[in-house]
């Protein structure tokens, strides 16, 4: 059985700041690891923000290609 009460984001951090210390570095340790996923996140985000593009060129060219292709299909 489980119960879920709503407290205030303030309330919290009083009820926090009143832990013992061997219960606040378990809660610093939990929420530390939480952090890991978002230092994913942003991982796979440098990732694609840094990844290659195509050049003007490139793109003005796959869209010639893409116009022929869509002329020769409906011939």
């Amino acid at each position: 059985m489980q119960a879920q009460i709503e407290i205030a984001f303030e309330q919290l951090v009083q009820l926090a700041k009143h832990l013992p210390e061997n219960q606040w570095i378990k809660l610093k340790k939990e929420v530390d690891k939480e952090k890991v996923f978002d230092k994913e996140v942003s991982d796979l985000e440098a990732f694609l923000l840094t990844a290659p593009t195509f050049t003007k060129k490139q793109f003005d060219e796959i869209a010639k290609t893409r116009k022929a292709i869509n002329q020769w299909r409906t011939k």
